[in-house]
């Protein structure tokens, strides 16, 4: 999305949503971004957004904002593939922001810029959610009808069963793309 400039003024550029849906993570059972990726979004250093935010502390408690634990954090390094602090990575364990975190940024951080990139990324987490309640409310509607041809149906359970099981496997969610091997790998048999 863009904004027309004023005079002199430089249009802010929203990143596409693909770009924001590989970035919000899913931690404790909730749905956030990490403060790095948010700062990289809205242009800004990352301690600059962590100072921002404690300096605005009370407008992000722990339900919009929380530090991860240090167990948390090296399970997603692993996941995400950030190097490790004796590699040059990150020296302290991030902040991650909850949808309500990431639009309380947008007061604290006032640019063209931020505006325009919180409005998109609000609108991926709106996406995100109604992709997972229509997920939801279709295997809602597979168990019921599983229910009422079983009842129906007992002669044909083995090829029923078979198609239940795919339609699950339909809905379930995508897997996690596997991330490639770094380095040399030597040749089978060597």
């Amino acid at each position: 999305m863009n904004q027309k400039p004023n005079s002199g003024e430089v249009v802010a550029v929203a990143p596409a949503r693909e770009a924001i849906e590989r970035r919000i993570l899913v931690v404790r059972g909730l749905s956030v971004m990490l403060d790095h990726d948010l700062a990289d979004l809205y242009g800004v250093e990352t301690g600059a957004l962590v100072r921002a935010m404690k300096r605005n502390s009370e407008r992000f408690p722990e339900d919009f904002a929380f530090q991860l634990s240090a167990e948390e954090w090296d399970n997603l390094r692993c996941q995400i593939g950030i190097s490790s602090e004796a590699h040059g990575g990150r020296r302290f364990v991030p902040y991650v922001f909850t949808e309500q975190g990431v639009a309380m940024l947008s007061s604290v951080l006032r640019s063209g810029r931020a505006v325009a990139v919180n409005i998109e990324i609000m609108r991926t987490f709106v996406a995100l959610r109604r992709v997972v309640e229509a997920r939801d409310a279709l295997r809602s509607k597979l168990d019921e009808l599983e229910k009422h041809f079983e009842s129906r149906l007992a002669e044909h359970d083995a090829q029923l069963a078979q198609v239940f099981t795919a339609l699950r496997e339909l809905v379930a969610p995508p897997p996690l793309p596997k991330k490639r091997a770094i380095g040399f790998t030597p040749p089978e048999g060597e």
